[in-house]
This record gives C-alpha cells, sequence and structure tokens, in this order.
C-alpha cells in the first residue's frame, strides 16, 4: 500500500458549503479527476479501464492511474475475469457510496481528534 493519504482539510475550511465531490478529494487526499472516477464507477460498476475512459472522455492511462490510486484508498475493488477466447480483463467496482461516506467520516473524526489533541496540549510556550 502507498503513502497515506495527504489530506487538504484546510481546504474546506474556506469554503462556506463545499459539493461533496470536493469534500471527497479533500479528505482522501485524492485529485478531483480521481472522485469522478470514483464517481462514474458508482454508476457502472465492473467496468473496466476501457469502458471507464469511454464514458469520462479521458485517457487510458489517466483512467489506469485514477483506478491505482482510488484502489490503495481503498475506495475501489479490482477483479479478474477470463475471457472466453483466453486471457483476462480487469473490471473494477466502487466501494457502495454509504461505505465511503463512513470512511470520510472516519478520516474527518480522526483528524479533529488530532486537531482537539493540539488545541489540549498547548501550554502557552512556543
Amino acid at each position: 500500500m502507498a503513502d497515506a493519504p495527504q489530506h487538504r482539510l484546510g481546504e474546506l475550511m474556506e469554503e462556506s458549503d463545499p459539493p461533496f465531490e470536493e469534500v471527497m478529494s479533500c479528505v482522501f487526499g485524492i485529485e478531483d479527476h480521481e472522485t469522478r472516477t470514483y464517481l462514474a464507477l458508482c454508476d457502472r460498476p465492473g467496468s473496466t479501464i476501457e469502458e471507464l475512459a469511454a464514458a469520462l472522455e479521458r485517457d487510458r492511462s489517466t483512467v489506469n492511474r485514477s483506478l491505482s490510486t482510488l484502489r490503495e484508498r481503498g475506495l475501489v475493488r479490482r477483479d479478474r475475469r477470463l475471457l472466453d477466447g483466453g486471457g483476462y480483463v480487469y473490471q473494477y467496482t466502487a466501494i457502495a457510496l454509504p461505505e465511503a461516506k463512513e470512511l470520510l467520516h472516519e478520516a474527518l473524526d480522526a483528524w479533529t481528534a488530532t486537531v482537539h489533541d493540539v488545541i489540549d496540549e498547548f501550554d502557552g510556550r512556543q
């Protein structure tokens, strides 16, 4: 697994009513196009890279990188489907939105707890 996501929670504090996509990008430390890939996959479970690339109007390499990041964050799973003529193709499925929301809540709660600890431990000395 790759390094922990680099949260961009400070960006959320600058907006009074951020859209869900921005919340997801900031909390999981992913790019906006990766969030769009996740949401597209929610509507198209079992998609291949080619199918997603066509749906998103992006090149395959960009979609492949997005899917790798989403898999690292636990938001997408990959399954291998055997082809009739031999070989296989990977199919991708997004975790269910309620599960993703729970992960968002957990990440945000962990960040909030860290900030509360910093506040509580501050004694006024530099």
